[in-house]
């Protein structure tokens, strides 16, 4: 028999921060409540009777029963995250706005690590009838063994949905957690508890009246901070193959100049400008008497590298975001971006579909080209989703505005994080 001590805090910091289930892997992912959901969390677990002497330990409850310590764990997180979100949907209440009493609350938040994706939807129903139930589809893993893993560190993969479960009941709510890709097993579990995490903030946020405009937007206080920032970055390089100059800002204005010599190059970096409201000014003389491959290389490549530049250390940023087009008509496309420092690109797009060699003057080839290019030297990790399909040139336009709609978010500075960085390692530089 276990007793546990907790507590949940919103935008607080615990004090003492205790992160103590006597599972040392399952302490690592309620760490990501602390770092994600801004949330402040102290767990504490211990046997009935048992001496201060006997318990020490990260793992020392690791051959105990672990599916008692995960409910008693996830009924006490679940308690404490209702009572958020009661007192978030009373302040609205309080702000004039009754309605948000009888109104069904959902959030949906993707989580991109370069070796899973995992996408979490959290509801609030209306009706206490439906509360508890789980949409839960992790397994297997990983791929070693081929069923996928038992065990990440101590922790019996068994009983993460029954965790899960006991949360989603406590709080009221239901909850889904899909893996949508993901090849190994500690990064899937991962990607789930920070999907998590995440789609509770924004839940906690729309609860309390904080839509994405109030949050996010052009009069908003996040958007004030960027610009006493002034991100900037600037480059100019020249080879016998390519001169190209690159001027960036990040809080700007959504204005473009860009200038490469082929027009679908200029028209997908435009794209992630209107997307993102970066401004952006590229000029580009390159041998596109030779091919197009050295300059869309060349600009993505010279602009990843500006990017990560104006971005700095990355502190204080919202640094994740999940966004997605839909291209009138034809395709819709999802990006999923961390500003992570562990670049990493993965994507579905069938360009090949309809077996086309360009898209009017660029090569299809250099399409994933130009993606990988600004991943790789922006240095973050982003999955990108095919939602619906379309011919090659729908599919790169609903891409390069679902990219820049999210790196828009995630480059938006989060004013309640004042400077840290979004991580339970506590930076992103090593």
């Amino acid at each position: 028999m276990f007793k546990v001590s907790a507590s949940v805090l919103d935008l607080k910091k615990p004090d003492p921060k205790v992160l103590d289930t006597g599972i040392g892997f399952f302490d690592h992912m309620l760490d990501q409540l602390n770092s994600h959901a801004q949330v402040g969390v102290s767990v504490e677990v211990k046997r009935l009777g048992e001496n201060v002497e006997e318990s020490s330990g990260k793992n020392r409850f690791a051959n105990s029963d672990q599916k008692e310590i995960v409910e008693i764990v996830g009924d006490a997180l679940g308690c404490g995250i209702q009572n958020i979100l009661e007192n978030a949907r009373s302040q609205s209440c309080v702000d004039n706005k009754r309605e948000i009493l009888d109104k069904e609350f959902s959030s949906r938040f993707c989580c991109p690590l370069d070796e899973a994706l995992v996408e979490c939807i959290i509801t609030i129903p209306t009706s206490k009838e439906d509360v508890g139930a789980i949409d839960f589809a992790l397994a297997p893993y990983g791929i070693y063994p081929a069923g996928g893993r038992t065990k990440i560190g101590e922790w019996k993969t068994e009983n993460i949905e029954h965790f899960f479960d006991t949360v989603a009941t406590k709080m009221g709510a239901r909850i889904s957690l899909k893996k949508i890709r993901g090849h190994n097993g500690h990064h899937v579990v991962e990607s789930a508890f920070k999907a998590f995490s995440r789609a509770l903030r924004n839940l906690i946020d729309s609860m309390s009246g904080k839509t994405e405009a109030i949050m996010w937007g052009p009069s908003s206080e996040s958007f004030f901070a960027g610009s006493k920032l002034e991100r900037t970055g600037s480059l100019s390089r020249k080879t016998k193959e390519t001169s190209i100059s690159v001027d960036l800002k990040l809080d700007g204005t959504g204005k473009s100049n860009i200038n490469t010599g082929i027009k679908v190059m200029d028209g997908l970096l435009t794209n992630i400008v209107d997307g993102s409201g970066i401004s952006l000014e590229v000029e580009c003389n390159g041998d596109l008497w030779v091919d197009d491959h050295h300059t869309t290389e060349d600009v993505s490549i010279a602009i990843g590298q500006v990017l990560n530049k104006a971005l700095g250390s990355k502190g204080g940023l919202n640094r994740m975001w999940t966004a997605s087009h839909n291209f009138p008509g034809g395709a819709t496309v999802e990006v999923v971006m961390d500003l992570s420092n562990r670049p990493c690109l993965t994507h579905d797009l069938k360009l090949a579909e309809y077996n086309e060699e360009k898209v009017d003057d660029m090569s299809i080839e250099m399409i994933e080209h130009v993606f990988d290019s600004l991943v790789m030297n922006g240095q973050m990790t982003v999955h990108i989703v095919q939602l619906k399909g379309g011919r090659a040139g729908e599919l790169t336009t609903a891409a390069a505005i679902a990219f820049g709609k999210a790196l828009g978010r995630c480059i938006a500075v989060d004013p309640r994080r004042a400077g840290a960085t979004a991580s339970s390692k506590g930076t992103l530089s090593v």
